[in-house]
């Protein structure tokens, strides 16, 4: 169980790392990429744009000082 653990521990911290936010923006993109693709929408766009933005904004929340 402690290896459990320990790989589950390992892969949270390599995800989510520091910033759970941007986590959390780049799995919401991810989703609604892939349920306006699986509509048939061409907006394959979208996922290097919403990647970019929650880069940006994750900078810039982290150079004014943090949370």
């Amino acid at each position: 169980m402690r290896y459990v653990r320990a790989f589950v521990r390992f892969w949270w911290d390599f995800i989510v790392g520091d910033d759970w936010r941007a986590a959390a923006g780049i799995a919401g993109l991810l989703a609604l990429t892939w349920f306006l693709e699986h509509e048939r929408y061409n907006i394959w766009w979208l996922l290097p744009v919403g990647i970019a933005l929650v880069l940006v904004e994750s900078v810039r929340r982290e150079a004014r000082g943090g949370s």
